[in-house]
This record gives structure tokens, sequence and C-alpha cells, in this order.
């Protein structure tokens, strides 16, 4: 028995993790109680050195002197400021009505907002809340099909999770030992592409079934001509602005994650400046809801390095890359399991905790494999994004049963009796948005140039081509050093004496003098001459 659970210690110790998460405890603490329980257990064996824990420390110190965890709360305060500065609720109504004349038009700009505050705020509540508060009642009073309705709105938050500045994407980059830049550049492409299937999605929907997605009435287009024109430039230029302020100068080079956030965090607060809802109490709010969000990543990553630690000391990472390696298939088995993997325990673990507790154990397996990190990155955040949208556990469709209408209520504009969103019809309308996201993970994964994009400006260097050619004193005749100097201040020689002797030239042996000294060997005995 005792040699069974030596040598099992790893999957053992992976377990029964997997069964505190099931039993409900938090995250940072069922981590951390796993570590320490199986690091004493593991010292009792004989299986880890008795000093184990003198690690910690220097781990917790290492961790919290990261300066790209930094982003985080820069991206997160950025976001809650615009969040409550109206952005959102402008941006809705202003693309609402520059595509209220076509069928699916209230889709279309809950889809583009979503992109657009995803690439401002980056945080997934926010805008599924937001979204949810403002266009959820707008594209019930004009008839739009509640499941469509619901699962538009969940999925267009979700693109926060996957199109830069991503919370995520720091995470996955931290833990993968990447840049966030290079993480940022690789996801942008898919991003953007899961917004085109998004808005093709709802295409397919104006053709199979009009009724669900119908047009803006007429007496509900209020903005027409040079006054639309006017508001969609308006609403749309400062948040473009700010769109490059944050993620053009991390992509030129010029400025760092950490420094596009602060940059990004000051424009929010200019932003909400400008539209007169800055104020004390906005800040304070978004203040403590930041260092709330901070302090929950921090713990679960102090949680997560105790276990590793543990996990590391039993070889737990030979064993998953045994585990992993040993698939059939070679690297297109790793990806299919890794990302089934990452989709099941996604049911019951959010994005942090997947980044978190999996990451670091596949990272080394698709490094040992030879799969750039920054694509399997990119390709596992897609996946992750899964997570929002899985009934019954999506965090999105949470948020969006909490702003949306649980009883039937009379319409402010039209005075007619809407009836309620039942929990049943945003979990339908998530499907089919859960299947697109399947389906770019699957695109991403038979087309890495999606990805690996972001290698086209750097200049590859093959390692096994590099020659070091050092010269050597002495090579070709000459000294490649030029003439030596005179030790210790003596004078150079003069024209006519000879000069100092050459590194390429072996100098004269010295002469002192006759008899050649002995330097302790017996004299020998002089020899008789003859008479």
């Amino acid at each position: 028995m005792f040699a069974f659970f030596a040598e099992n210690l790893a999957p053992i110790m992976f377990l029964s993790l997997i069964v505190v998460l099931l039993m409900g405890y938090p995250v940072a603490f069922a981590l951390a109680f796993v570590g320490f329980v199986f690091g004493f257990i593991g010292i009792e064996m004989g299986l880890l050195p008795i000093n184990l824990f003198g690690a910690i420390p220097d781990r917790i110190f290492g961790q919290m002197s990261n300066e790209t965890l930094l982003a985080i709360p820069f991206f997160t305060f950025m976001g809650l400021i615009l969040e409550r500065s109206g952005m959102a609720e402008e941006l809705l109504d202003t693309i609402g009505q520059l595509f209220g004349p076509i069928r699916g038009g209230l889709a279309f700009a809950v889809i583009f907002v979503g992109a657009i505050l995803a690439a401002t705020t980056g945080v997934v509540a926010a805008s599924v809340i937001s979204m949810g508060l403002i266009s959820l009642p707008i594209m019930l009073r004009y008839g739009y099909d509640r499941r469509v309705a619901a699962g538009t709105i969940a999925a267009s938050g979700t693109l926060a999770q996957i199109i830069p500045p991503s919370l995520v994407l720091i995470i996955l980059a931290d833990q993968l030992g990447r840049s966030v830049g290079d993480m940022y550049k690789g996801a942008l492409v898919p991003g953007l592409l899961l917004v085109a299937a998004y808005a093709g999605y709802i295409i397919l929907m104006s053709f199979l079934q009009p009724a669900s997605v119908p047009a803006l009435p007429p007496q509900a287009r209020s903005l027409r001509g040079w006054k639309l024109f006017g508001k969609v430039i308006t609403s749309l230029v400062p948040p473009l602005v700010l769109i490059f302020l944050v993620l053009g100068t991390i992509f030129i080079g010029v400025a760092t994650p950490t420094e596009g956030g602060a940059m990004g965090a000051v424009g929010a607060l200019v932003l909400a400046a400008m539209n007169r809802k800055l104020n004390l109490a906005m800040i304070q709010s978004a203040l403590y809801a930041t260092v709330k969000l901070s302090s929950f990543v921090i713990f679960i990553l102090l949680g997560a390095r105790v276990f590793s630690l543990t996990f590391y000391g039993v070889d737990g990472h030979v064993w998953v890359e045994h585990l992993m390696t040993s698939i059939p298939g070679g690297e297109i088995g790793f990806l299919i399991i890794a990302n089934l993997l990452v989709f099941f325990l996604a049911f019951f673990l959010d994005y942090f905790e997947l980044a978190f507790i999996i990451i670091p154990l596949l990272a080394p397996v698709a490094d040992a494999l030879g799969i750039d990190l920054i694509w399997f990155g990119v390709m596992l955040a897609i996946n992750m994004q899964t997570s929002f949208m899985h009934p019954p556990f999506g965090f999105s469709l949470f948020y969006l049963r909490s702003v949306a209408p649980t009883r039937a209520y009379k319409d402010r504009i039209t005075g007619a009796t809407i009836q309620p969103v039942t929990s049943g019809q945003i979990y339908m309308g998530s499907l089919p948005y859960l299947a697109i996201q399947l389906v770019m993970v699957v695109v991403v994964i038979a087309f890495p140039g999606l990805v690996t994009h972001y290698k086209s400006g750097s200049v590859a260097v093959d390692p096994s081509t590099i020659e070091l050619n050092v010269p050597m004193p002495g090579a070709g005749g000459e000294n490649p050093f030029g003439t030596p100097t005179q030790p210790f201040g003596a004078p150079e020689p003069s024209s006519g004496e000879p000069a100092a002797p050459s590194f390429g030239a072996p100098a004269p042996a010295p002469d002192f003098g006759s008899p050649t000294p002995s330097f302790g060997a017996p004299p020998e005995a002089p020899t008789q001459s003859q008479p």
C-alpha cells in the first residue's frame, strides 16, 4: 500500500483537488490546502525534502513583483470607468439607429458594441450586464425572439475574453512564459473572425426566420441623415482613439501592456470627464471593484503556487507529460485531448481557475512537442470562452439572468405588456453561439497562421547556423589585437633597437650565461686531464 501511494502520489493529489473543488470550497484555499496536505504527506514519507515549504516566501515574492500582472488592475479599472460613464448606452443607441432599417439591426448593434467594449474594457461581466440592461428591453419591445436576443447578448459579452486587452490573455501569457504583446497580436485575428461568425449567424437567421430578428419600425428611427452621421462620429471616435491608445501602442512596441493599461485607465477617466459623468462616487466604486477582482486573482495565483510547488516536487509534471505524450496521434491527439479536458472542466471552473490549474500542466507538454505556445494559448483562450456559455453553469448566462425580466411588465414606450425571459430561453439561445465558439477552436487548429502571424515582423534565427569566430593571438603570424604597449611604463624602443617580440613568432630562449644553472641538480665531478 505504501509503495502504491508513493508511486501514484501525483495523480492522487490531482484527483483530490478536483474532489475538494467539487465540494464547493473556494479555489484559492482549495489549491493551498491540497498543496500543504500532500506536501506534509510527502515529507513524512521521505519523498520530499524537509525544507520544501521554505521556498514558498521566495515564490510569493517573485509573483508579487511580477510587473506583467499590474496590467490586470489597470485594464479592470479602465473597463469599469467606461461602463459607468454611459459609453455603452450611447454606442448601442447610435449603432442601433445606424443598423435599424435592416433585419437583425439591433442584434448587429449588440455584436459590434460588444466587440468595441471588449477592446476597451476587457471585462465580461460589465459587457453582459450593461448590454442586458440597455439592449434587451429594446429588442423585446420590437419583437425579437427571446432566445436570439438572450444568446446574442450573452455571447457578445464573452468577446471580452478573446479580443485584446483581455484579462485572461494576460494570465495565459504569464503562465506560458510568453510576451503579452505577442499574445495580443496572435488573438486579434481569431477574435475578429469570431465577431464575423456571430454576425453571420444573425444574417442566416434573417433569411431562415425573419420574424425572429425584425427591423426597427420607422417611428423608432429618430436619427437620419447628417444628424445620424454626426452622432456616429461623436460616439465612435472617442472609444476608437482609446483602443489605439491602448492596443496600438502595444502592437507597435511603444508601450508595454502594463504601460498601455495605465494609459487606458487615464484615457477612460478623460472620456468620463468629457461625458460629464466623472465623480468621486464613481471612482470609489470602480476602485473598490478593481481591488476586489485583483485580490481574487492574486489569491488564486498564490494558492496555485503552493499547489504547484508540491505537485512538481512529487514529479507531477513528469506524470502529466508521460500521460499526454503517450496519447495516440502525436501532436493532433494531444491537442484534441487538451481541448476536451478544458471544455469539460469549464463546466465547473471559470477561466481564471483553468488558467492557473490546467495551463501549467499542459504547457510543458506542448513545448516538448514543439507546439508554438502563443498559438496554443490563443486556442485554449477560445475554448475557455465556452466556460461563460455552458448551460447551466455559464457565468455569462448568470449575468444576463440577473438583469433579464422575470415577470411581465408594461413597456414605457409602446404601453404593451412584455412577457418575461425564462432561464430555458437563455440557455437555448446560448447553444448556437456555443457551437460557433467550438467551430472557431477547430478553425484555429486547422489554420495556425491565423495566430502565428504575430511572428511576421520578427527575424527568425536558426541557432545551428550561428558561427563564432574569435581571433586568436598568433593567427597568421600577426597579433590581431594590435601592437602591445611596453609593460610597466617602459619607453618605446627607438629606431635601430630590436622591437618587442611578436606574439606570432616564438621569442628566443633567454641565455643566463655559462655554465647553465643546475636549479638544484648535484654538480658534476670535474674530469681529470690526461698528463
